[in-house]
């Protein structure tokens, strides 16, 4: 593992017999010209990065082992029991033999939504607007929620979720609900892994902490 010790210097350039230090323009400036007090933050910003650079290479290191070993182990099963080695892995639960621990592995689809998200969007524009006093003001709230752009361009997955879950036997609300099923594209998935630990087998599971949100 790297020494992030190595890494938390300032870096100082010699020109002749003079030091100068890079500030954020690219400009040298003399180290005896930036003030103790700067000097002081860059040092202690250099040292955490290098530490949190470590900690991030080991929790990938980590992340891999943790995959590896739970694949190797669901492709023994498999062999066991004559199924495929190495085929599509999805969500998995293995447990420690006392119930106390415990290993989640969550695979969660990556979606993304075609052109026909617009004529959903149409058709539901549609239904509201011919409904006029039918339709609730808690409906109205939903659609236009389910349909607003976020500032990254991210349509709200949740709420267009919650819209095809309504029990609405309007045909020109069900061709949108069609529409909008259309839309929704597959692009790839994301694994996810969760651990777990409690006392003993009747107390409630807490997650172990291994990002710096929960720590």
């Amino acid at each position: 593992m790297t020494d992030a010790a190595t890494t938390i210097t300032t870096p100082i350039q010699m020109i002749g017999d003079k030091q100068f230090m890079a500030d954020a323009g690219g400009r040298l400036v003399p180290v005896d010209l930036v003030k103790p007090e700067h000097r002081l933050e860059d040092d202690t910003v250099r040292k955490i990065v290098g530490h949190a650079l470590d900690l991030s290479a080991q929790i990938s290191r980590f992340r891999g082992h943790t995959f590896d070993d739970i694949g190797s182990f669901v492709d023994l099963l498999a062999e066991k029991y004559g199924g495929k080695r190495g085929g599509k892995k999805g969500n998995v639960t293995l447990s420690s033999y006392d119930g106390t621990q415990k290993v989640v592995i969550q695979v969660q689809d990556q979606l993304s939504f075609g052109p026909e998200l617009q004529v959903a969007k149409e058709l539901v524009d549609a239904c509201i607007t011919a409904w006029s006093d039918g339709a609730s003001d808690e409906l109205v709230a939903l659609v236009a929620h389910a349909f607003q752009v976020d500032k990254e361009g991210r349509i709200n997955r949740a709420a267009l979720f919650q819209l095809r879950r309504l029990d609405i036997r309007d045909e020109q609300w069900r061709a949108a609900m069609d529409a909008l099923g259309e839309a929704i594209r597959v692009i790839g998935s994301r694994e996810y892994v969760r651990i777990y630990r409690r006392d003993d087998a009747r107390s409630d599971w807490s997650a172990v902490a291994i990002n710096l949100a929960q720590a």
